[in-house]
C-alpha cells in the first residue's frame, strides 16, 4: 500500500449550512491517499485489458481526510451592518486558525518550522466565543470578558494591553493579577462565577491551539460555599416590599419577583415558567430547573400551591394556552434595575439582586421550622451540601440548638 501526499493549500476552510439557519466552519484536512492493487476472485492482480494500460495492473485509490469543527458560526443571511462586521471577524478567525494549522502540520510532514506569527487578538477572540454562544450563562460569560477589559485598562503595569493582547503574552503572573483584581470588585461567589467563566474560554482557546499554553492552570479563586454572602429580605421587609407601589411599575416584574420570595426559584427558571406548568386541580407547580436540565436526575422540581400563590398566578386569559407564559418578562437588566428601585422606594437598605428573593425563601422557611431536606426538595438540590450554607443564616436554628443542651442556670461551678 503506497502513501501519497498532494502540495496544495492544507487544511481548507468549508462552510456547512446547519439545520437551525447558522452556517458552520470547518477545516478539511488531505492527508493523502493509498493505492492498494485490485485482485480478482483468485488473489491475483487484475489486469486492464485494452487502452493505454493494457496489461498494467489495476489500483483501487483511496482518498483520506479528515474534518476539524471550529465551533465558529456565521449568519447565513446577515442584513444589519453589524452582523456583516461579526461575519467579517469571523471569518478573519477562522483563516488564522486554518493558517496556524497549516504551519503544523508542514512541521511534522517536512521536518520544518515556519516562523509563527500569532497575531490573534484574544479580545477579539473572545468577544467571537462570546457570539456564537448558546447556553444560558451567556450574560456572565460576557461579564467576564468586560472584568478582563477592565483589569487591562486599569492596571498600569498591562494597561498597554487594553485594546490587543495576543495569547501567548497572557502570562501566569498577569492570570494571579487578574484574581486578585475580580476579588477586589465583586462580592461573595461573584469573583469565583466569573473567574469560571474566562477559564472556559482559555481552555477552548488552549484545546483549539490559537494559546500556547493555559495561564490559568493551577490558579483558582477559592471561597467558603458554605457562607452565604448575598443579603436577604426578613419576612417583615417582605411584608413591607409587597405593600410598597410606584408610579411606572412594572406588574409582571412585581408578580415574578414575590412568586420567587414565596417558592425559592431562580430567574432563569420563573422566567419560563408556563400555565401547562401548574397543575390547577393538585395545587401544584412542576418544572424543570434550566441549571440543571439534562445534567442531573434531580432537576424536576415540585412545589405545592396555595390559594394565594394560586391568585398570584392566575389563569390563562382569552387568547391564552399552556404554552403562554405566566410572567412575561424583560430582559435580567431591566428587571434587576426595577426590583432595585422597588426595595428603594421601600425604604429597604441591603444589596438586593434577584437571586436574593431564592435566598431569602430557603432562610425563612428554616427560620420557621422547616426540615432542611424538605428545603433541599423545594429548591431542586440534589444534595443537602448547598443547603446547608442557609442554617448558619439563620439565627433562631443557632440560638435553639445552643438552647437545647442542659441547663446550666443551676449548675454548681
Amino acid at each position: 500500500m503506497k502513501l501519497e501526499i498532494k502540495s496544495k493549500e492544507n487544511p481548507k476552510l468549508e462552510q456547512r449550512l446547519m439545520s437551525d439557519g447558522r452556517i458552520s466552519l470547518y477545516l478539511e484536512y488531505y492527508m493523502g491517499r493509498t493505492s492498494e492493487p485490485v485482485l480478482d476472485e483468485y488473489g491475483e492482480p487484475q489486469l486492464y485489458e485494452s487502452g493505454r494500460m493494457k496489461g498494467m495492473p489495476k489500483y483501487k485509490i483511496t482518498h483520506i481526510r479528515k474534518k476539524e469543527n471550529l465551533g465558529l458560526y456565521l449568519i447565513a443571511k446577515p442584513r444589519l451592518p453589524l452582523e456583516k462586521q461579526q461575519n467579517k471577524e469571523t471569518l478573519k478567525l477562522a483563516e488564522r486558525i486554518r493558517f496556524e494549522r497549516e504551519q503544523e502540520l508542514k512541521e511534522k510532514k517536512d521536518g520544518f518550522r515556519l516562523q509563527r506569527e500569532q497575531r490573534v487578538n484574544f479580545l477579539d477572540y473572545f468577544q467571537n466565543y462570546i457570539s456564537n454562544y448558546t447556553k444560558k450563562d451567556i450574560r456572565m460569560v460576557q461579564i467576564a470578558l468586560n472584568r478582563f477589559r477592565d483589569f487591562l485598562k486599569e492596571t498600569p503595569e498591562y494597561s498597554k494591553f487594553q485594546n490587543k493582547i495576543e495569547p501567548q503574552q497572557i502570562s501566569k503572573d498577569m492570570i494571579l493579577d487578574f484574581t486578585e483584581y475580580l476579588q477586589s470588585r465583586s462580592r461573595g461567589e461573584g469573583a469565583k462565577s466569573i473567574y469560571n467563566r474566562f477559564k472556559k474560554v482559555v481552555n477552548y482557546a488552549v484545546e483549539h491551539k490559537i494559546m500556547p499554553n493555559n495561564p490559568c492552570k493551577g490558579i483558582t479563586i477559592t471561597i467558603d460555599e458554605q457562607i452565604l454572602r448575598k443579603d436577604i429580605l426578613s419576612e417583615d421587609e417582605i411584608s413591607t416590599l409587597i405593600a410598597t407601589h410606584y408610579t411606572g411599575e412594572n406588574v409582571n416584574i412585581r408578580r415574578a419577583f414575590i412568586f420567587c420570595l414565596y417558592c425559592g426559584l431562580r430567574f432563569c427558571d420563573v422566567k419560563d415558567l408556563t400555565f401547562g406548568d401548574v397543575d390547577y386541580s393538585k395545587g401544584l407547580l412542576k418544572f424543570e430547573q434550566s441549571k440543571t436540565k439534562g445534567h442531573s436526575a434531580n432537576s424536576g422540581v415540585i412545589i405545592p400551591l396555595n390559594s394565594g400563590l394560586l391568585r398570584l398566578i392566575g389563569e390563562p386569559a382569552e387568547g391564552q394556552t399552556a404554552d403562554s407564559l405566566i410572567f412575561p418578562l424583560p430582559s435580567y437588566e431591566m428587571c434587576l434595575k426595577a426590583v432595585k428601585r422597588w426595595v428603594a422606594r421601600a425604604g429597604i437598605n441591603k444589596h438586593i439582586s434577584w437571586h436574593c428573593a431564592r435566598h431569602s425563601f430557603a432562610v425563612n422557611i428554616l427560620n420557621n421550622g422547616a426540615n432542611i431536606k424538605t428545603v433541599a426538595s423545594l429548591l431542586g438540590h440534589s444534595g443537602l451540601r448547598y443547603t446547608e450554607r442557609y442554617t448558619r443564616a439563620v439565627d433562631k436554628l443557632k440560638e435553639e440548638a445552643i438552647n437545647s443542651l442542659p441547663s446550666l442556670d443551676n449548675a454548681n461551678f
